[in-house]
């Protein structure tokens, strides 16, 4: 599926595509992960803004899948291998 990556504030938010579930990846300058998170079809954008003040990062990165189930499945291998900052533990 498809990935992109934006600014990390509300214009480069609102001009990712909100029509298929996607994981989404809070990019530090350096390039690093923050957070790691998953949104539902329809809800990218509005996820993503809840972020905005609470997680740091420069850019953020989502992949399109067609499913939550799939994108949730790929969310729980990066947490796991990256361990990104933000993550609770153990999810």
């Amino acid at each position: 599926m498809g990935k992109k990556t934006t600014n990390f504030n509300k214009k480069g938010i609102n001009k990712l595509p909100n029509d298929k579930p996607v994981l989404y990846k809070i990019k530090t300058q350096l390039g690093g992960t923050n957070y790691a998170g998953v949104a539902k079809k329809g809800r990218v954008q509005e996820r993503l803004e809840e972020h905005l003040g609470e997680i740091p990062g420069n850019k953020v990165q989502i992949e399109q899948f067609n499913t939550i189930r799939a994108a949730e499945k790929k969310e729980s291998n990066i947490i796991k291998i990256i361990q990104p900052k933000y993550n609770e533990k153990g999810k």
